[in-house]
């Protein structure tokens, strides 16, 4: 059973969530009623094969979008029918992202990758490259801001991926996929650094198809057919592979 949090609110609240999609005459429940609470300061992972429903509760986890049904609380904001521009403030101040491409800019330096969510926060240029250079500093890229993506390792350019989640002091490190498109060294490197960001206090959900990288979090969620069917610790979930 998942760990309970007395007199706590949590970060993540699902209550209830159905995703429906309309595919012709047919109804496909991508979740299925599906509740969940995700506390300050825990290590997550959301694991789940293909098809079974965990990246659309990571899209509504991550203010990408709404469920169908049931109540999405986040930060303690009711973000379940927000319309589009107001999801964009909640994702801008909220959380940081981390995907498995690291969807950094081709065209711009390391500086200027990490700086995007600043930039659509309304940061000062001078506020904006002091904190990009320190969460360059975080992920020990500092002294490669003038560097260009194409220059760098795949881990690196993970990097600077998590450098731009964490420039704007997310209260979420949400992670989809982090090393699926390193090798197992580089992968490993990456992990052990969301490790450390959760020993720092940062509350870090992975989004994972993969049950060897889902018992790095200290918490597992499974997923399949759209409902959870285990929440407890890595040591349960263990003895159940």
């Amino acid at each position: 059973m998942a760990q309970t949090h007395t007199g706590t609110q949590p970060l993540i609240s699902l209550q209830n969530i159905y995703k429906i999609y309309q595919m012709g005459d047919m109804e496909v429940r991508a979740n299925d009623g599906i509740s969940l609470d995700i506390y300050r300061g825990e290590f997550v992972s959301i694991v789940g094969k293909s098809g079974s429903g965990k990246s659309t509760i990571m899209n509504i986890i991550g203010a990408l979008d709404v469920p169908t049904e049931g109540k999405y609380i986040l930060n303690g904001q009711d973000v379940s029918e927000m319309e589009d521009d107001s999801l964009a403030e909640i994702r801008n101040k909220t959380i940081g992202f981390v995907f498995q491409q690291y969807n950094l800019l081709p065209k711009q330096n390391l500086l200027e990758n990490v700086e995007l969510p600043l930039i659509y926060a309304g940061v000062g240029k001078k506020e904006r490259t002091e904190r990009s250079l320190e969460s360059l500093e975080r992920v020990g890229l500092r002294d490669k801001w003038r560097y260009m993506p194409q220059q760098l390792s795949g881990g690196q350019q993970q990097r600077v991926s998590i450098a731009r989640a964490l420039v704007g002091n997310p209260s979420l490190i949400l992670a989809d996929e982090p090393t699926g498109a390193l090798d197992s060294k580089t992968g490993r490197e990456v992990l052990d650094f969301l490790k450390q960001l959760h020993e720092e206090g940062n509350t870090v959900v992975i989004i994972t198809h993969d049950n060897s990288i889902a018992v790095e979090a200290e918490r597992v969620v499974k997923i399949s057919d759209g409902k959870i069917i285990f929440d407890g610790d890595v040591k349960a979930y263990e003895s159940i592979l």
